[in-house]
């Protein structure tokens, strides 16, 4: 993939340039990100459809879809782009009275091709650049959950974009980096000295190593050192996290599993007291609070083990199409 993969939009002809365009623009970022269906913006098309000729909005979201040269090379996975023409067709239908025939072979393209276990998910940043990142199909596979982007890594994503003074000259670790996100995003977007990617599972640091690749080899606005750790939050020895010598450390959905949190807080204690140049590291945990009773027993460990927190309440801007209605919580800990 290319450094930058802008996601144009072409102006829509006639009355309602904006909404038209809006419409389209809707479709491919949230096609690209594999949103569920019903949060398209269907009633949107049916009314832009109404005022213009069916074929014509339709075939700009196909090109700016299945056709885009993004799908083409970086696609989501086929069971949902054969839902995606299948629901599109159902659209054109309803209002055009001849077949069209771009959406059939579109459609004919993926019906009898072989599902992977693989897809790509793709994310739009504010400058017009794509972050196509390889996941698995499954949510879970092959013992781990880290195959996969999940919200909190979307919002941590998203406050990084709004706060890049914080990252300025730094070196980061990230915990738990999964698919490579936020650390790509975070690449991209600010002007740091280093970033260190970290997780344990061997499948995960692989597919994290080809995201990376992907994803940053010959970008321009990534001037920043870049490298992938094996880090055993149990196992981690003192040499490693010395050597790690990180001014920030962030982490998205690691405060998920009740039998782990010990061992999260404390390796959070042990990279506290690796000072940088006399100073205690900075800390910023995103977690999506499913189980209040899980998340409430982190923070009873890091009061334990003598670490303060606080919730960031500044509101941030959201980039990424996801659901914000689940509880996102950031908080910033310290000693």
């Amino acid at each position: 993939m290319n450094c930058t993969h802008p996601m144009t939009v072409k102006e829509g002809e006639g009355m309602g340039h904006k909404t038209r365009k809006d419409v389209i623009h809707n479709f491919q970022v949230k096609f690209f990100a594999m949103s569920l269906l019903n949060t398209f913006p269907w009633d949107s098309l049916d009314r832009e459809i109404m005022t213009t000729t069916a074929s014509d909005i339709i075939v700009d979201i196909l090109q700016k879809t299945c056709l885009h040269p993004i799908c083409l090379k970086n696609p989501p996975s086929l069971k949902y782009r054969r839902r995606f023409l299948t629901e599109l067709i159902k659209r054109h239908e309803k209002f055009a009275a001849e077949p069209l025939d771009e959406l059939y072979e579109a459609l004919g393209e993926v019906v009898c091709a072989q599902e992977e276990d693989m897809c790509y998910k793709t994310y739009l940043l504010p400058t017009g650049d794509a972050v196509s990142l390889a996941e698995n199909v499954t949510l879970i596979s092959q013992g781990t959950t880290g195959l996969v982007t999940w919200d909190a890594a979307l919002y941590l994503s998203e406050w990084a974009l709004e706060n890049t003074h914080i990252f300025k000259n730094k070196t980061v670790l990230e915990l738990g980096s999964g698919v490579g996100l936020t650390g790509i995003v975070v690449c991209r977007s600010t002007s740091l000295t280093k970033y260190i990617f970290s997780d344990c599972h061997q499948t995960v640091l692989q597919r994290l190593k080809e995201n990376i690749t992907n994803c940053l080899t010959n970008c321009d606005s990534n001037s920043a050192s870049v490298c992938v750790e094996e880090l055993d939050w149990e196992n981690a020895s003192d040499e490693q996290l010395q050597r790690i010598q990180a001014n920030t450390i962030i982490a998205a959905d690691v405060v998920y599993d009740p039998d782990i949190i010990a061992c999260l807080v404390r390796l959070l204690s042990r990279l506290l007291n690796c000072k940088v140049e006399e100073k205690h590291p900075d800390v910023y945990i995103a977690s999506t609070v499913r189980n209040p009773q899980t998340y409430n027993c982190f923070k009873k460990e890091l009061e334990m083990a003598g670490l303060r927190h606080i919730v960031m309440k500044d509101s941030v801007t959201q980039v990424f199409p996801y659901n914000r209605a689940s509880t996102i919580e950031m908080i910033k800990i310290y000693v």
